[in-house]
Parts: C-alpha cells; sequence; structure tokens
C-alpha cells in the first residue's frame, strides 16, 4: 500500500536526501518516444494569429515587429525583447537575462525568421524542446528537433532535411552538439544563429552545473562567426561574467539584464513544524491554481494522495514518471481538471499557464536562483498571487546536511573509488579506457555504501576526469519480423498490444526500434508484467525480436587504477564548487531565517540589484509594526528620511514633500514620520509643517 502521511513525522521522515530526488547535480537521462518530433515538413501549413501587415512578402524582409505580427499577433515587443532581437540581427554575441515569463523565445525565434539559414537551438529538456518546436509549427513555422531517443536513421534524416532548407529552427540537446557526426554535418550547411538557452548550466559551480554544457565551445570552434545568443532566467554577476568566459564571447558583444522584481507576487514564509496543516491551510485561504514543490519523487506521491484524501484535486510530476504519464498529468493541471501540481524540480521549465495563483515550497532548493524560478511560476498573467515557502525548525540544518551529502569528504570518495576497483574486479595498473556495466544499486548495497553521498562522490570523480558514468542506454528495443500483413492472422496475438504498438511507434519492420513498456501498459490496458510476457511469446514465436531494457549503468575508465591517495582531486572539482555551494546555501539559510528584510528586495540585492524599495506584500512588511502600521511604511518613510533630510545639511525639510513622495495615505505617512522622530539618534522635531533636526 502507499504510504499516506498522518502526521508531521511522516513528511519529515520523507524531507530528507533521497537518492531518487531530482538533484540537477545528477543529470537523469529520460526514456522518450522516438518520434515525439515526427512531422513531414512540407505537410505545415501556416496558422496566422492576427493580420499579416505584408502579404506574400518574405520574412527576410519584413521588420521584427511584422514578423512579429505576422506569426504572433502582437504589435510591440515586451521590454528588453526588441533590444535583443536587433542585437541577433546585427550579428554580435549577446547574453539576456530574463525573468520567467519574460518571453525569451521570442527573442530568437524573431530573429531566426528574418536570418537567411538555420537557426540552432540548444535546450537541456526534452519536454521544453516539443513544447516549443509544437508552438512553433501551429503557428505555420518549420521546426524540429533530435533527441536522445531517436534511431540513427531518424537522427540523419532531420539532418538532411535541415541541409535541404526544409526547417529554419533545429532543436538539440547539448550532448548532441559534442558527437563526431553532428560536429561534421555543421560545415555541411549555413547556421545563422546559436541559441543557448539555460545557458546558466556553463557554470561549473553553479547552482544547475550540467557536464554535457561543457561540449558547447565546441560551436565557437566550429562556427567562428556566427553569433551566439545565451538566455537564461537566473544568474548572479559572477555567473554573468562566468557564461562569457566559457562560451568565447566576441569583442562587441551585447549584454541586457531585466529587472528580476515582480511586483504581482508576494513572497513568504511561513514558520511550521506541522507542514502538512500549513500546507492545507494555505491552499484554503488562495483560490486558484497552485505548483507544490518537495524535494523527492516519494514525498510528491505522498503529498499528492493526502491532498486527494482531503478533497483537494491533486497530482504528482517527477523524473521518474514516463513520457506518457507526464504528458497526461501534465495536461490535466494545463486544462484545470487538476488544481494542485505537486512536483519535484523537474516541472516547471517551459510550462506556459500563465494564472497560477499559488506556489508552495515544501523543502527549500539549495540556492535563491532556483528558489526564484520556481516561485516565479507564479502569477505570469500579471495578477495578484503568492509563493510560500514553509520552514519548519529543522530545515537550516537539512540544508547544511544537503552540503555535506553532495560534498562528500575526500577519504570518502577515494573510499568509493577502491570499492568500485575491488566491485568491478580491476587490479592495479589495469582499467584505463575500459568499460565495465555498473549496477549501482547492487555496489551500494554489498559494500554498505552512503546512497546519496556515493552518487556525488561519481559525480566528482568524473569532473576530476577519473572516469566517465553513463546511465542512457538502458532501452527496450523491438522490431518485427514478419511482414504487417501477417500480424493479423488469428494465431498471432493479443491483437490489442500489436495494435499499440504500432500506433505508437514507426519504422518497427526495417529497424530495431526504443520502446517503453509502461507507456504500452498505459494505452493497451494491460499490466506492465502482461506487456513484458505477451512480448516475450511474441518474441519466442518469431513474430519479432524482443530485446529487454538492461537497467544496468556503465562506468568508462579514464586513468589506469592506482593507490587513491594518490589520485588528485582539482580544486575547481571539488572545493571551488563545494565554497560557490556553501555561499548558495548561506544565501537560503539567511533568507528563510531573516525576520526584518522585505522578501522581495533581498531576492533583488542576491541578483545584484541593491535599489529597491519594500514590496509591501510579503509577510515582513505585512507584520504590524508597534506603531500600529504595517513594517514595510516603516521601512519606507524611514528610507525617505534618510535620503531627502538626513543625507543632506538642511536644517529643515518640508513634511509635505515625504508624503508626496510616497504612495501611502498621508495619515500613515504622518504616523511613521512621529515614530522616526523619536528615533534617530541625532534627533528630529515636527515644527509645524516642517521637520527640524533639534539642536544640540
Amino acid at each position: 500500500a502507499t504510504m499516506r502521511p498522518t502526521s508531521t513525522e511522516d513528511f519529515e521522515e520523507l524531507l530528507g536526501p533521497d537518492p531518487s530526488a531530482d538533484d540537477p547535480i545528477i543529470e537523469h537521462h529520460e526514456l522518450w518516444p522516438e518520434d515525439l518530433f515526427d512531422e513531414d515538413p512540407l505537410s505545415i501549413s501556416p496558422v496566422t494569429p492576427g493580420h499579416d501587415p505584408r502579404p506574400g512578402v518574405a520574412d527576410s524582409d519584413l521588420s521584427p515587429e511584422e514578423v512579429l505580427e505576422r506569426y504572433w499577433g502582437y504589435s510591440t515587443f515586451r521590454p528588453l525583447q526588441r533590444e535583443i532581437v536587433q542585437a541577433a540581427l546585427d550579428g554580435r554575441d549577446t547574453l539576456g537575462l530574463m525573468p520567467t515569463g519574460g518571453g525569451k523565445s521570442i527573442t530568437f525565434q524573431v530573429p531566426g525568421l528574418i536570418l537567411p539559414g538555420l537557426t540552432l537551438v540548444i535546450t537541456p529538456l526534452i519536454s521544453l524542446m516539443k513544447d516549443q518546436v509544437d508552438h512553433l509549427r501551429a503557428r505555420g513555422i518549420r521546426a524540429t528537433a533530435i533527441h536522445s531517443g531517436m534511431s540513427q536513421e531518424k537522427v540523419q534524416t532531420a539532418l538532411d532535411n535541415c541541409l535541404f532548407g526544409k526547417y529554419k529552427f533545429l532543436y538539440v540537446s547539448p550532448e548532441r552538439v559534442g558527437s563526431e557526426r553532428f560536429q561534421a554535418w555543421l560545415h555541411a550547411l549555413t547556421v545563422s544563429l546559436i541559441v543557448i538557452d539555460e545557458c546558466h548550466c556553463v557554470c561549473q559551480w553553479g547552482y544547475d552545473f550540467r557536464p554535457s554544457y561543457l561540449e558547447l565551445p565546441k560551436l565557437r570552434e566550429q562556427l567562428p562567426e556566427v553569433p551566439i545568443l545565451a538566455l537564461t532566467a537566473t544568474a548572479t554577476s559572477e555567473v554573468v561574467e562566468d557564461i562569457k568566459r566559457v562560451l568565447h564571447f566576441r569583442p562587441g558583444y551585447a549584454f541586457y539584464q531585466k529587472s528580476f522584481l515582480r511586483p504581482n507576487i508576494s513572497y513568504s514564509i511561513r514558520r511550521s513544524d506541522d507542514k502538512p496543516a500549513m500546507m492545507r491551510f494555505i491552499l484554503s485561504r488562495v483560490e486558484g491554481a497552485a505548483i507544490i514543490y518537495c524535494r523527492n519523487r516519494q514525498l510528491c506521491q505522498t503529498v499528492s494522495e493526502a491532498l486527494l484524501a482531503e478533497g483537494i484535486s491533486a497530482t504528482y510530476y517527477h523524473a521518474g514518471l514516463t513520457y506518457t504519464e507526464r504528458e497526461m498529468r501534465q495536461g490535466r493541471w494545463m486544462r484545470g481538471e487538476v488544481r494542485v501540481m505537486v512536483a519535484t524540480n523537474a516541472f516547471g521549465m517551459g510550462i506556459d499557464k500563465p494564472d497560477v495563483r499559488l506556489v508552495i515550497h515544501l523543502t527549500m532548493p539549495s540556492s535563491l536562483e532556483e528558489y526564484y524560478q520556481e516561485a516565479g511560476r507564479a502569477g505570469r498573467d500579471g495578477e495578484h498571487s503568492y509563493a510560500v515557502a514553509i520552514v519548519g525548525s529543522q530545515d537550516s540544518r537539512m540544508l547544511h546536511r544537503r552540503l555535506q551529502d553532495t560534498f562528500p569528504e575526500k577519504e570518502y570518495i577515494r573510499e568509493v573509488y577502491d570499492q568500485i576497483c575491488n566491485f568491478l574486479a580491476i587490479g592495479e595498473g589495469e582499467g584505463l579506457d575500459r568499460t565495465y556495466d555498473f549496477d549501482i544499486e547492487l555496489f551500494i548495497r554489498r559494500f554498505h555504501m552512503r546512497p546519496v553521498q556515493t552518487r556525488h562522490a561519481i559525480e566528482i570523480m568524473q569532473l576530476a576526469k577519473w572516469l566517465e558514468y553513463h546511465d542512457d542506454d538502458s532501452r527496450s528495443m523491438l522490431r518485427f519480423l514478419i511482414p504487417s500483413k501477417e500480424l493479423y492472422q488469428p494465431h498471432i496475438g493479443p491483437d490489442r498490444l500489436i495494435r499499440t504498438i504500432l500506433r505508437s511507434y514507426t519504422g518497427l519492420f526495417s529497424d530495431y526500434v526504443c520502446i517503453n513498456e509502461r507507456d504500452l501498459s498505459t494505452l493497451s490496458g494491460y499490466s506492465e508484467d502482461e506487456v513484458y510476457t505477451f512480448l516475450v511469446v511474441l518474441s519466442r514465436q518469431g513474430v519479432l525480436h524482443y530485446i529487454p531494457k538492461k537497467d544496468i549503468p556503465r562506468l568508462h575508465f579514464l586513468i589506469r587504477r592506482e593507490d587513491s591517495q594518490y589520485l588528485r582531486i582539482p580544486y575547481a572539482a571539488y572545493q571551488e564548487r563545494r565554497d560557490k555551494m556553501s555561499d548558495r546555501i548561506g544565501a537560503v539559510r539567511t533568507y528563510i531565517e531573516e525576520e526584518e528584510t522585505c522578501r522581495s528586495r533581498m531576492l533583488l540585492a542576491y541578483f545584484g540589484e541593491t535599489e529597491s524599495t519594500p514590496c509591501g506584500a510579503c509577510d515582513v512588511c505585512l507584520r504590524k509594526h508597534p506603531s500600529g502600521l504595517h513594517q514595510y511604511i516603516i521601512d519606507a518613510v524611514g528610507e525617505e528620511l534618510e535620503h531627502s533630510f538626513l543625507g543632506t545639511t538642511a536644517e529643515s525639510y518640508p513634511i509635505e514633500k515625504i508624503i508626496a513622495a510616497l504612495p501611502y495615505h498621508p495619515l500613515d505617512t504622518m504616523a511613521a514620520i512621529r515614530y522616526w522622530a523619536g528615533e534617530f539618534s541625532e534627533g528630529l522635531e515636527i515644527d509645524g509643517s516642517h521637520l527640524r533636526r533639534q539642536m544640540p
């Protein structure tokens, strides 16, 4: 039976580290249908959402505004979109920081239509690729993608179609960029623009570093004259500099940053050790669509089932679900059939649901970048929304524990290396350039290793260039051995499963195709065990050849085995990344522990925006001050006094100017002035309509 939370302890047990957590530090490879992007490029028909400003005129002869109106139905761009579009058209390397909901995709799709060649878009998530490709095709724009679930034949077909000019946009994963086949293909056609989405992933000590992004500098080597447009929603000033360095931005590059201010979002901390009760209370007070972020997959399911038991419509989402399951759950939530989506950080990127009124964090992420992105999925329509973090007495300690789990002691990393070599029977001086099947779960059980720390130790070994860890080839494969016309003979069955396979996959009679038994189970109505049994029987009958998936990752050794005490762990692979993560976790702990500073101002300051005013909507601002006013009014009046009067040499200052400078009720502003008149150390007095310094 699935566990349901009956007490706070049930939740707290699930809030700790979990090897199944969708942690961005550990890459997760997902199974996707091979024909996810199948489409005849010649069958795409234009669907114009608005007025075509110049019918019959080629996109390349239109202005950016005219392209925007032709395909999206808008006559003007949002702030900074036009500037980024122009920089790309001018051939300048460009970095654009546009917070969630800022319209990043328009900044490369518009110039991509105007420029003569192909626009190459690198993005880390296949789900995000699919979402954007679908949106472009719906507007009559020719776009496709290649991903890890495709056969070599389909990859080659997609690339050939790009070569012959049948597509304007090609979406690829960063892993694909480094392959020899892809590198060779780049020289065969004209690429006009390289787009790197989520470009913060190139930063090795950033919050969401992905080793595959280190392949991207090869694009600059292969296509030195092609402009790069790098886009992200969140980056500190240090990460910005690292992005420009790693991607080899050329002199004259452009940098545009939109303010991180989201005035319609109320950021709040709610303190409670009874997180289930607080979660239910918040949901009862705020109407509309909601997202609840959890740290791990098991907690997602547990929370979702607890909400359903309370009569609140909910579903859950994490990377452990199949593509079909994720699509079904996401679709129900997007259509409003389900109110609450309970999810890990695998959910949200590219999700265009504007009316999310509430985002709750049951567990805080390891960085304010991550928190800002997830909280920012609320209120994309500009309406008032809430981002609430429920914080218990153990949360700060758990954040520190996360740092220790992510960066185990160096001696433990060396121990893991030694035990891996023992597990694989690699002798001293052996192993160089050899690949081994590596059952990590069996390894952890047999040697009594710590699961979370062991996985992160392997990650550090990869960065130290000791070995490579691969877990992306564990797929079931299938090929029909008899002609399609013979499949419907009475003695061949089950007919329902065969029809499901034929509807779900293509190329089954000419080559082996990757399949997913869980998807076939969902679509056919059979259990997974029944699907497996039927496929085995059909394979024995010679109807098809079925190769069950091999759920065993592989390790490829880059060095010979030697005494681990002599192996070097580079500073950049361990200490630098640990120090940066410690700083990020420290910022999160400050955010959840702070009681005196506006939440919005804390987030803005973290991203380098030091000039801001109290938001007037967070828990700190709305707290009642002893004077009876809200804290944000007290703070704003105090800052205005410092700026306009106390920071000058004037002996007096008109009170009406202070009242006029602030958007509050005059009586509230006056009450705050009276409060501060008695608080400043140098002393102030109210003299009629003026403030005066008290004479010594």
